[in-house]
């Protein structure tokens, strides 16, 4: 298959995540074109995105390892194009993850890492995928604990930024009323629960639409 339809057909397979046959095969795509071409900046930053969704979505026993084959592709698309953002997006998003599924041993390994990774991307461009550094930064300051960082008030100030770039944000809208509830403001936060349960799917993130909404329904219900 000819490189530029492998990649279509790449694109196509991760479009479909939900299935998570198709994510897992488009994963196997990607980490074949970057086994043949060392060089290939697209292939490595996807075969990252994708496995950030593998490893959270893939069997229990496996979400390690996609995780860490993610950071490694991550840090390949980095030392290809240092001044893209993807490589430190999906560098940070997969550290984040393993560090928020495997203990508090690892989000104290990789806290400071994440905040690097998501920083560089701010300067970079703080546009990149609807603001999606500064969404990342609020759920950082969110859970990182304040002895080491954490504040509230840093993580709102994150996530309504990112809100700038993209209103309709799901999962930015999620975060902030999580935020909003540790704080007490629970009009608010349930304001903020049914505008992600009413906004449109987006056509690029429904997978992760239709997850948040239905975190969004059950969070509403518990706080009424």
């Amino acid at each position: 298959m000819a490189g530029s339809a492998v990649a279509q057909s790449a694109d196509a397979l991760y479009a479909d995540r939900a299935n998570l046959a198709s994510a897992t095969a488009a994963s196997s795509l990607w980490a074949e074109a970057l086994k043949q071409d060392p060089r290939d900046f697209d292939a490595a930053w996807k075969l990252s995105r994708v496995s950030y969704w593998l490893g959270s979505h893939a069997p229990e026993k496996e979400r390690r390892a996609h995780l860490e084959r993610g950071m490694q592709a991550a840090r390949t698309a980095m030392a290809l194009e240092p001044a893209r953002p993807e490589g430190h997006f999906w560098l940070a998003a997969n550290m984040g993850t393993l560090a928020e599924s495997f203990g508090l041993r690892n989000g104290l390994r990789y806290r400071g890492a994440v905040k690097d990774e998501l920083e560089t991307v701010l300067k970079l461009n703080p546009a990149f995928m609807n603001g999606s550094a500064d969404r990342v930064l609020g759920r950082w300051y969110f859970r990182v604990p304040r002895l080491f960082g954490g504040s509230n008030k840093r993580a709102e100030e994150h996530l309504r930024a990112s809100l700038k770039y993209d209103e309709t944000s799901t999962i930015s809208r999620f975060f902030l009323a999580e935020v909003l509830i540790d704080e007490n403001r629970r009009q608010e936060a349930r304001a903020e629960l049914q505008k992600v349960i009413d906004v449109p799917l987006s056509e690029e993130w429904a997978p992760e639409d239709r997850e948040y909404k239905e975190k969004a329904a059950a969070l509403l219900s518990r706080i009424k």
